[in-house]
């Protein structure tokens, strides 16, 4: 399971020219799942993103989390986040989880960030072409994958 994670002021994503979610300042969570992924990728995900200190506290250090500031969360489901280049230019998806089995996975990720949130997160259309705008703050980009921990 692999996560970009933006600290956004907003942030938005549409489905056919229709806003289907949008959230104010908090954290933007593009996610990708592999085959392998489980229960344990989740947990451990949810875990980490909702304790990521990356919010500024009151001396502009980088030292709250999306708990401690009360911050929203739009998650948007990307399967080119396991896009493969190593050979010639046309990325290889075959790292992605097919949506058979990748669509549970992100259901569960959100329930699991909704519960741990403690209110809805907004999302996206899995499958759907979506557009989505974002202000990023700061800029702040995090990369995280759960099977290397890191």
């Amino acid at each position: 399971m692999r996560l970009v994670i933006q600290r956004v002021t907003k942030a938005s994503v549409s489905v056919e020219d229709k806003k289907r979610s949008e959230i104010g300042a908090g954290l933007l969570v593009l996610a990708g799942f592999e085959p392998a992924d489980n229960d344990e990728d989740i947990a451990w995900m949810t875990k980490k993103l909702l304790n990521l200190r990356i919010f500024d506290d009151e001396n502009g250090v980088m030292n709250r989390s999306v708990l401690d500031v009360g911050g929203d969360v739009l998650i948007i489901s990307q399967f080119t986040l396991h896009a493969r280049t190593k050979k010639g230019n046309r990325p290889s998806y075959v790292n992605a989880a097919p949506p058979d089995i990748a669509i549970p996975l992100y259901e569960k990720f959100v329930s699991s960030i909704e519960n741990g949130l403690g209110k809805e997160v907004g999302t996206g259309e899995f499958g759907a072409y979506m557009q989505v705008e974002l202000v990023n703050d700061g800029p702040v980009t995090i990369i995280i994958d759960s099977k290397r921990k890191e």
